[in-house]
């Protein structure tokens, strides 16, 4: 086992263990590492617990020290100088004409290189940029070009529940969403109302996916033949997964049908074996949402 503390570096970024060494650290306090980038200033979100030794990534580097004022300064100063460097890649974007969108500037803590984050539909020739960039600060310059989903998570905003995004407020790494997982679940599948801010599948539809996997395994499938407690035939109209509700278009005497609700335990039907199929117009109509669905690019340290 070995000693840790979690250490994030932005919101909902992800999390890097580094051991606490001489310091009595806790969960809010700010530190200052070394990682690949270089020294950077991070903030606790885990105090000191022990990990099996296979979690953990070596070699594991310890915190350099406590965060000061003077530290913290410094990451204010860092932040006032994104400001600027944004304007300024504006400017030569412009200049340069390139078919790009910039998204965000981030400046290491120690201000030995900074980062520009953009989207483009293709591939973008941005030397003669990093050279005039270059030029400009007098330090390292890294372009690096990202998804949709990642610029949402930079950005936040507010999803259709009403809520701040997922991505932007908690969730560390993208998963993977597919169009099976709103059939799964029974949701209209417009793409205005199952897509994101960023235009994908939304995050929150993997939140509850693998509970109406369990329900539905329990659930006859619309259209099917079922026998109900009265000993009577009738076929699946609808259905209600969490109340676990079945409408029933029940064959009575004399060739006369009844619609009729029932408990799924009330029924008798062959368990599913598989799971609903997508109709080719509806995969046609929603292809497009699943381009770039999956895990994220986006390295935060």
């Amino acid at each position: 086992m070995t000693k840790v503390i979690g250490v994030r570096f932005r919101t909902a970024g992800k999390i890097y263990f580094f051991a606490p060494g001489k310091f009595q650290i806790k969960r809010g306090d700010n530190v200052i590492v070394e990682t690949a980038r270089g020294i950077e200033f991070g903030r606790v979100v885990s105090g000191p617990k022990e990990v099996n030794d296979e979690d953990v990534v070596q070699p594991l580097k310890s915190v350099i020290r406590m965060a000061s004022d003077q530290d913290r300064k410094t990451v204010e100063k860092n932040k006032q100088k994104e400001k600027e460097a944004f304007k300024i890649c504006l400017e030569k974007i412009r200049k340069h004409n390139l078919e790009m969108k910039l998204i965000d500037v981030e400046y290491t803590f120690d201000g030995n290189k900074i980062l520009f984050y953009f989207t483009a539909d293709g591939r973008i020739d941005f030397r003669e940029l990093v050279k005039d960039l270059a030029a400009v600060f007098r330090t390292r310059i890294e372009l690096r070009q990202i998804g949709v989903r990642d610029e949402t998570k930079i950005r936040g905003g507010i999803g259709i529940c009403g809520r701040p995004l997922c991505c932007s407020t908690y969730l560390t790494e993208f998963s993977a969403v597919s169009i099976k997982m709103a059939k799964e679940q029974n949701l209209s599948l417009n793409p205005t109302k199952i897509s994101g801010v960023c235009g994908r599948l939304m995050c929150c539809l993997t939140n509850e996916e693998e509970t109406y996997e369990m329900l539905n395994s329990q659930l006859p499938s619309v259209g099917d033949t079922v026998t109900t407690k009265e000993g009577l035939t009738g076929t699946v109209q609808s259905l209600s997964v969490l109340r676990k509700l079945v409408k029933v278009v029940v064959n009575l005497e004399n060739d006369e049908k009844e619609i009729r609700e029932y408990l799924a335990e009330e029924l008798k039907f062959k368990p599913r074996k598989k799971k609903k199929k997508i109709s080719k117009e509806e995969m046609k109509k929603l292809a497009v949402l699943e381009k770039g669905q999956g895990a994220s690019k986006l390295d935060d340290k």
